[in-house]
């Protein structure tokens, strides 16, 4: 029983890290693509980058308008992103502390 969580523990810990780091990646890449201001997201390849972003980012543009002109939503969804990915799945994350108690 005890075995099957850890394993649990471990595929969560996995798949939750390769999740947030993506969404990392996405964010910032949304991040420099608004330097660029003519590339059309709806299009090609860019809507991988698109689809995932423009829902989270519209609601923080409700909280949060632009400043100046400048979108800092993705900033502070980066900055989320990787604060709940070094608390949940760090090296001294929940997930690899609850790991490291059912090992012992």
């Amino acid at each position: 029983m005890i075995s099957l969580l850890k394993n649990y523990l471990q595929i969560l810990d996995i798949t939750l890290g390769i999740f947030l780091s993506f969404l990392t990646i996405v964010f910032l890449i949304r991040l420099i693509l608004t330097w660029y201001p003519k590339i059309d997201l709806s299009k090609g390849l860019w809507l991988l980058v698109a689809i995932p972003t423009n829902s989270i980012l519209n609601l923080t543009r409700k909280l949060i308008p632009p400043i100046g002109g400048v979108d800092i939503g993705p900033v502070i969804w980066i900055g989320l992103i990787s604060f709940f990915r070094e608390i949940l799945v760090g090296q001294q994350g929940l997930i690899k502390l609850a790991i490291h108690q059912i090992s012992i």
